[in-house]
Parts: structure tokens; C-alpha cells; sequence
């Protein structure tokens, strides 16, 4: 019988285990076998709290998307300017934060983009974070712009910062956030000046 609190304590450690595998050796070569060697730990034990590794891989992207969401969120909760620039900057630093532009965290939303072609589970959270990468960037520019325009801005933003990110993912080196950053943000500002 496992010990009390040890649920939470042994998903985050099979989940930090699954980003190293697939940083290591990628989605197809991270068996369960490795990933519970990686988090020293027994097949079993991953069987046991994610029921495969689909399911073990789902609860990794939900990670990344947690971490990608509270980045966001706590950018724009500690904005003292209320203006939709501000908040898609803001919107635009938690895409770039270093817990999404990681070795580790970029080889593991290629896979799952990937995988996410042929899993509908995965598919559905793929769309779940296109949407709501969409539906933050057009309420901030619905605020300055016409609703049409406020649409066509918050696609050309949300495919703009998808490109900079896959562009940099498969560059083989270190990503440039503040070339990423500011490519994104001279776009915003483009976009804004149509107000």
C-alpha cells in the first residue's frame, strides 16, 4: 500500500522523469521501462498512477501547459499598465518562458504536436491550448481594434509566436528569446498602430 502524499510526490518525479527521457532519447525510445529507470522506480509505478504512457504523456503536457498558463497569468497579474499592448507583451513572455523554451520542454510539445496527429486524447489538448492562445490574444486586441481586425491579428500573433518557437526548437542551438521577443512584439505593435 503506497504511503500517504506520495501520489503528487511520485507524478511530479515520473513526469520530470518523462521530459528527461524524451530530452535524452526522444518520444518513440522513452519506453516505460527507461522512464521508470530515469525516476528509479518500477514499471509498475508508472502502470500504477498514469495507466500507460499515453497516459503518462498526457499528464506531462498538462504539466507544460500549467506552467505555460501560470506563466502567463502571473505576468499579466503584476501589470501595473492596463493598456492591450501590456497584456499581449505579457501574453507573449509566458509563451517565451524559460519553462516552455527548455531542451527538454521543446523536444517534448515536438512529440507531442506529433503524436497529437494520431491520439484524440492528445489532439483534444492540442486544441484546448490553440484556443486559448487565441481567445487571450483576440480579447486583448478586440480592446483596440475592430472585431474583424482584432480576429486576423490574434491568428497572424498566435501562428507568429508558434513559428518563432518551432523555428527555434529545430535550430539545434540555444533558443533567443529576446530575438523572439522583440520579432513579436514589433508585430503587436504593427497591428495596434491599426486603431
Amino acid at each position: 500500500m503506497p504511503k500517504v502524499g506520495m501520489q503528487p510526490i511520485r507524478r511530479s518525479q515520473l513526469i520530470e522523469a518523462t521530459l528527461k527521457a524524451v530530452d535524452e532519447v526522444g518520444l518513440g525510445d522513452a519506453s516505460i521501462a527507461y522512464i521508470a529507470r530515469l525516476a528509479g522506480v518500477s514499471n509498475g509505478i508508472i502502470s500504477h498512477y498514469f495507466r500507460d504512457k499515453n497516459g503518462l504523456i498526457e499528464a506531462t503536457m498538462r504539466h507544460l501547459m500549467q506552467a505555460l498558463g501560470e506563466g502567463v497569468r502571473t505576468r499579466r497579474a503584476a501589470l501595473s499598465d492596463s493598456h492591450p499592448r501590456a497584456h499581449l507583451r505579457a501574453i507573449i513572455e509566458g509563451n517565451f518562458d524559460t519553462s516552455q523554451v527548455s531542451g527538454a520542454a521543446m523536444k517534448t510539445w515536438l512529440a507531442f504536436w506529433a503524436s497529437s496527429m494520431h491520439h484524440p486524447l492528445l489532439q483534444r489538448l492540442q486544441r484546448i491550448n490553440d484556443r486559448r492562445l487565441y481567445s487571450n490574444l483576440c480579447g486583448e486586441f478586440r480592446r483596440a481594434l475592430p472585431p474583424e481586425l482584432a480576429r486576423s491579428a490574434a491568428r497572424g500573433l498566435a501562428a507568429l509566436i508558434d513559428g518563432l518557437w518551432l523555428r527555434g526548437a529545430l535550430s539545434g542551438k540555444a533558443f533567443d528569446t529576446e530575438q523572439a521577443l522583440q520579432i513579436a512584439y514589433e508585430y503587436v505593435d504593427l497591428q495596434l498602430a491599426k486603431a
